[in-house]
C-alpha cells in the first residue's frame, strides 16, 4: 500500500516538470522559426566626424624680384665689388664705372653755372647804379619845375624839356636793367640744370643695388666696356643679376576642377624635402587664368626665407583642403539610395528594428562618408548595402558594421618624390 501511494506521488510531482519542458521547447522552436525567416542587414551608426577634401601638388619655389642692374651710363668697368652668391643690401656700392668725358663736361657746367652767377651780380649792380642815376635826375628835375612855377621865365623852357628827358631815360635805363637781370637769371637756371645734369651722369657712374638681395649672376669684370642701360642697343648686358631670395613666391598649378575653391587667404601645408622642413603657407594671389596647354591656374604662396634655408628653384610639396565639414553627421555612402523621384533616401531602423525610408539632404561628400544636413541625428541607424532588399516597415535582423565617423579624401595633382630622384639618379 505504501509503494502505490509512493508511486503516485512521484508521478503526479513529474507531470508538471515534463509539461513544462514540454512548453519550453514548443517556444524555443516558435522563436528559431521566427528568427530564420527575420532576414539580417548590414548597419552602421550616424556619427559626428569631419569630411574634408585636399588637394595634394608639387609647387616650385621662385625669387619674388629677379632684376638685372644695368648701368645708365656708358663706360668702362674700373671697379666690380660683387661676385656671384653675395649678399647684398639695397644702396650698396656693386661697381664703378669710369667715364672720362664726363669730368670735363662736369668742369664746363660748373664754370657756365659760375659765369652765370657772376651776370646776375653785375645785372644787380647795374639796376643799382641805375635806380640811383634816376633819382637824381628826377630830383633836379622837379626842383626845375617848381623853380619855374614859382617864377616864371626865370628858367628857360629847353632846360626843362631837357631835366625831364634825362629823367624819362634813367627810367628806361632801370627797366633795362632789370630785364638785363631777368635774363641773367633765366641762364643762370638753364647752367644749374646742365651742371645737375652732369652731375647726375657723373653719380651714375657708381652703380648701386636697387634691392636687397644674391647676386646670382656677374656679367662684367675689370676694364670691360659696359654699355649704358638708357641706350637703344638691346645686345647690352647688365653688370650683375640680383634675385630678391629673403622673400620667395611658391608657384603650384591648380587643376582646373579644383579653381572654383581657390581664394585669397586660404592655408596650404608645404612640405619641403630638400631640407626637412614643414610651415603653413596662405595664398596671396592668382592669376585667374587657366593656362590653355596645362588646364591649371598658377597660384602663388609668399614664403618668408631671411634665413635663405630655402634656395629658388627647390620643389616642395603641398597640401589645399578644397572644401570641409566639421563636426557634422556623417554616414557610409553606401547608405544612401536614389530614388524614384530623384531625391536621395536612406533606410534607418527605428526602436524595433523595423524599416523606416527617409529622405535626407546631403552636403559634402566623400570617396567614403557623406555628411548629413537633415534627415538623421546621431545615433540612428541605417541600411548599408542591398536596400532593395527590404520594405517599408519590414523588420530586420542588424548586423552592426563599424565605420570611421570621420574622413579625408586625397585629390592629387602631382607630387615630387625626392627619394625617388634621387635613386633615379644615383642609377643613373
Amino acid at each position: 500500500m505504501r509503494k502505490q501511494t509512493s508511486l503516485t506521488l512521484a508521478i503526479g510531482l513529474a507531470f508538471p516538470v515534463v509539461t513544462s519542458l514540454v512548453a519550453c521547447h514548443t517556444a524555443n522552436s516558435k522563436s528559431e522559426a521566427r528568427a530564420a525567416t527575420v532576414p539580417s542587414a548590414r548597419v552602421a551608426v550616424a556619427q559626428r566626424g569631419d569630411i574634408a577634401r585636399v588637394l595634394t601638388l608639387a609647387g616650385q619655389f621662385q625669387p619674388y624680384q629677379v632684376v638685372d642692374v644695368h648701368p645708365k651710363v656708358s663706360g668702362y668697368m674700373k671697379r666690380i665689388n660683387v661676385d656671384i652668391g653675395d649678399i647684398v643690401h639695397q644702396g650698396e656700392t656693386l661697381a664703378v664705372l669710369e667715364v672720362p668725358e664726363l669730368k670735363a663736361q662736369l668742369e664746363q657746367s660748373g664754370f657756365q653755372l659760375k659765369q652765370s652767377q657772376e651776370e646776375i651780380a653785375r645785372s644787380q649792380q647795374e639796376i643799382k647804379r641805375a635806380e640811383a642815376l634816376n633819382s637824381a635826375l628826377h630830383a633836379e628835375s622837379q626842383r626845375l619845375q617848381q623853380a619855374a612855377a614859382t617864377r616864371p621865365g626865370l628858367i628857360a623852357q629847353q632846360e626843362l624839356d631837357d631835366a625831364q628827358a634825362k629823367d624819362l631815360s634813367s627810367q628806361a635805363q632801370i627797366d633795362s636793367a632789370k630785364s638785363a637781370m631777368a635774363a641773367a637769371q633765366q641762364h643762370a637756371e638753364a647752367a644749374r640744370a646742365e651742371n645737375e645734369r652732369v652731375q647726375a651722369l657723373e653719380d651714375y657712374t657708381t652703380v648701386t643695388a636697387p634691392i636687397a638681395g644674391v647676386v646670382i649672376w656677374r656679367y662684367a669684370d675689370t676694364g670691360a666696356l659696359i654699355q649704358g642701360g638708357t641706350t637703344s642697343n638691346d645686345q647690352a648686358l647688365p653688370i650683375v643679376r640680383l634675385s630678391q631670395s629673403s622673400l620667395l613666391r611658391l608657384r603650384v598649378p591648380v587643376p582646373e576642377s579644383d579653381v572654383q575653391y581657390v581664394h585669397d587667404g586660404d592655408l596650404l601645408q608645404v612640405r619641403v624635402d630638400a631640407i626637412n622642413r614643414s610651415f603653413a603657407g596662405k595664398i596671396v594671389r592668382f592669376t585667374r587664368n587657366v593656362n590653355f596647354e596645362t588646364r591649371t591656374m598658377e597660384t602663388e604662396v609668399d614664403v618668408e626665407n631671411k634665413d635663405l634655408s630655402i634656395s629658388p628653384g627647390m620643389y616642395a610639396n603641398t597640401a589645399l583642403e578644397l572644401a570641409s565639414a566639421r563636426n557634422v553627421v556623417t554616414i557610409p555612402v553606401e547608405a544612401l539610395v536614389l530614388n524614384a523621384h530623384n531625391q536621395r533616401t536612406v533606410y534607418v531602423l527605428d526602436d524595433s528594428n523595423r524599416v523606416q525610408i527617409r529622405a535626407v539632404k546631403i552636403g559634402l561628400q566623400g570617396s567614403k562618408l557623406a555628411q548629413i544636413t537633415s534627415g538623421l541625428n546621431p545615433g540612428d541607424r541605417v541600411v548599408i548595402g542591398g536596400q532593395e532588399k527590404y520594405q517599408e516597415g519590414e523588420e530586420v535582423s542588424p548586423l552592426l558594421t563599424p565605420e570611421p565617423p570621420s574622413e579625408t579624401v586625397q585629390e592629387s595633382g602631382g607630387m615630387i618624390d625626392m627619394k625617388s630622384e634621387a635613386n633615379d639618379g644615383g642609377r643613373q
